[in-house]
């Protein structure tokens, strides 16, 4: 019998996949930054101790690809989007963030589902610290939506009053990607 958590066209995997478009970007934390920017009273721009010196959270969530793969009960680590939000104050005109990544992706979504409860942009998965593979040294990880929403080598939150589309978005993907609604292509938006 399929897991309740197992979302329509999905099958469970034993161990987490890793894909990407292209390589695996080498991104030095002593010279990282996470740049916090666009529609906000506060722009930021952390390092990387500062960044991990933040408020933690634990979320055990599940991973589903919009190839049709789905690996349960991952425990992430890492810092609440909420806590993004709190420390920069996003202005009420502010409806989507888009997430920008070290290597030149990007991707987009609703500020709703990127406050979810449980999303976070991780730096450890399942107790240890995020391989290069998984998106170290932060990657973002978004309940209830496709996994490629939950960017990898995060280095980049932009607050929007328009969406826009990012690099799978803009290659056909739906622009939201709900999993419990089989949103994978934009020609099944509504």
């Amino acid at each position: 019998m399929p897991s309740p958590r197992l979302p329509p066209g999905q099958r469970a995997v034993e161990h987490l996949p890793v894909l990407h478009f292209d390589g695996i970007p080498r991104v030095d934390i002593s010279k990282w930054s996470l740049r916090i920017f666009g529609l906000v009273r506060h722009e930021l721009r952390l390092s990387y101790s500062e960044f991990t010196a933040l408020p933690r959270v634990t979320a055990t969530l599940d991973a589903h690809c919009v190839t049709g793969w789905s690996k349960l009960g991952l425990t992430w680590e890492g810092v609440s989007t909420r806590e993004i939000k709190r420390l920069a104050h996003p202005l009420p005109e502010a409806r989507y963030v888009m997430v920008h990544s070290a290597d030149g992706y990007t991707t987009s979504m609703l500020l709703a589902d990127f406050l979810a409860e449980g999303a976070l942009l991780a730096v450890k998965l399942n107790g240890k610290p995020l391989s290069p593979e998984y998106g170290s040294p932060v990657r973002l990880v978004v309940p209830g939506l496709y996994f490629w929403k939950s960017a990898k080598w995060v280095v980049g939150v932009e607050f929007m009053a328009e969406n826009r589309p990012g690099f799978w978005e803009a290659r056909g993907y739906h622009m939201r990607g709900n999993v419990w609604r089989e949103e994978r292509r934009s020609d099944r938006e509504l």
